[in-house]
């Protein structure tokens, strides 16, 4: 792209962003409705909280907390208004015809702001995830669970589903996300078809949209069962740690053999039926080397990804080949940006690439647990966290599970990032949050500490940050074309 000497900024579009995705309490959905320019008197300011890296010589790359369309980019003349704008005295006049987009983003707001958003916007969906299974045929080397062969019963499933839209109604909830999950869910793969219709009756009743993922190992998956997830419109997310070995070493079968081929050949399957799974990604430090192939073989078929940091639990906690390395986790992650800045995909990365870190969007807690997301158990017991099932609060037989939920103050707590000691004057606060709940308590018994991740939090969201800005400006290039 040439340079302009007229300031430009280019926005990401609503079709490029994504919600989080994954087996975690995930519930922030990316909002694509912009803040309205306020009524100002034209006086304005820059908000407190923003980040700002630049890209090369020409562009930057900002990221507001008070914006609800991810990250923007400015070219230098735009930066150059920026902090025009920002001087004292300044009126929005200077600039009409970018108006709009600075407010939209968050980089403007007037001189005398009269309320202080908070940051990020209730969601407005209820998640929860139904445990169809506790069975599984792998035995990956940091699995939480313990492999009981139980099954949910439809009669618990329906009561799960019940109570599920109970508390949605209740709260007021305008979409309910259904995690199919276990063990691994297509084992009772009938139990989902049956509750998939209950579920679909509940939501017409009550007038709330469904959204519904199946959260597989991907072995399973036949023809058949893929044909008919994609006409009942049932999303699919598979577990894929890395190409050949790193991926067989973290999910052998629960006979030891190797899965790869299974998991991979399950992938393409679902592609030819018309399904574009979201390929979950576990990084521990045995497994960072290998990103960078598995990078490249998951974008060059245009899929989307998340990359989750592996999460010690009781076990897997002699598993020490698995710990968080700094040095081969960071490194092993810059490897595979440099292969993602050969292959930008079309889709945003900023709520992917860094663990539950989303940068899509500012928000207060690092994920729903105790605010907007439900764990049923395959006996029907609920609970705020699935690596917190042996801690249940609640049943499907409770009026309201959501509201026991919410008042609990026993196991997981999930602290707002202000309430956390070494979080609260973070610069990253606004995104971070202070990484998972669980994996804090565990490094430092307590849970108001900074993650024990920290560090590489730290090195790889400015990176993290400029490629999202490559993206965006390579998406612009492509539409001027």
């Amino acid at each position: 792209m040439k340079p302009q000497t007229r300031p430009l900024i280019f926005i990401a579009s609503s079709s490029e962003r994504a919600a989080l995705e994954g087996d975690c309490a995930c519930a922030y959905p990316a909002t694509t409705s912009p803040i309205p320019m306020p009524p100002t008197n034209g006086l304005v300011r820059l908000p407190s909280g923003i980040i700002h890296e630049e890209i090369n010589h020409e562009f930057h790359v900002f990221l507001s907390p008070k914006s609800q369309n991810g990250a923007s980019v400015l070219n230098q003349a735009a930066v150059d208004l920026l902090q025009r704008l920002n001087l004292p005295g300044a009126c929005i006049e200077q600039s009409e015809d970018m108006a709009d987009d600075l407010f939209s983003q968050g980089l403007l707001e007037p001189l005398k702001q009269e309320t202080e958003m908070e940051n990020g916007l209730r969601s407005t969906t209820l998640a929860a995830w139904l445990h169809i299974t506790d069975r599984c045929n792998f035995r990956c080397t940091y699995c939480y669970l313990p492999h009981k062969r139980e099954d949910m019963s439809l009669e618990t499933g329906y009561a799960s589903i019940a109570s599920l839209f109970r508390s949605a109604a209740i709260h007021n909830f305008e979409k309910v996300k259904i995690k199919y999950a276990g063990g691994e869910p297509l084992l009772n793969y009938p139990l989902i078809l049956a509750l998939h219709d209950y579920a679909k009756d509940e939501a017409k009743r009550l007038g709330v949209e469904l959204e519904e993922i199946i959260l597989s190992n991907g072995s399973l998956l036949t023809n058949k069962i893929a044909k008919e997830l994609h006409d009942l419109k049932i999303n699919l997310m598979i577990s894929l740690d890395g190409f050949g070995q790193y991926h067989d070493t973290h999910r052998p079968y629960a006979g030891g053999g190797a899965s790869f081929q299974a998991v991979s050949s399950a992938v393409e399957l679902a592609i030819e039926n018309g399904i574009t799974p979201h390929i979950s990604i576990t990084v521990s430090g045995e497994s960072a080397l290998g990103l960078p192939t598995l990078l490249e073989w998951v974008l060059k078929r245009e899929l989307p990804f998340n990359l989750n940091f592996y999460r010690e639990n009781e076990f897997s906690v002699n598993a020490s080949n698995l710990n968080m390395d700094e040095e081969k986790i960071i490194n092993g992650i810059l490897k595979a940006f440099d292969v993602v800045r050969e292959h930008l995909p079309k889709r945003s990365l900023l709520a992917s690439v860094i663990d539950r870190a989303n940068m899509e969007q500012a928000h207060t807690r690092t994920c729903g647990v105790g605010e907007n997301y439900l764990v049923f158990d395959q006996h029907g017991a609920v609970s705020k966290c699935q690596m917190q099932m042996h801690k249940p609060v609640a049943s499907s037989f409770s009026e309201d599970p959501l509201a026991l939920v919410q008042l609990d103050q026993t196991g997981i707590q999930n602290l707002k990032a202000d309430e956390k000691d070494e979080c609260n004057t973070c610069k990253w606060k606004h995104w971070c949050t202070g990484g998972c709940p669980l994996t804090s308590y565990r490094a430092s018994g307590t849970y108001n500490k900074k993650s024990p991740n920290c560090n590489i939090y730290k090195r790889l969201f400015p990176e993290a940050l400029k490629l999202e800005g490559l993206r965006i400006l390579s998406t612009a290039e492509n539409s001027l074309l």
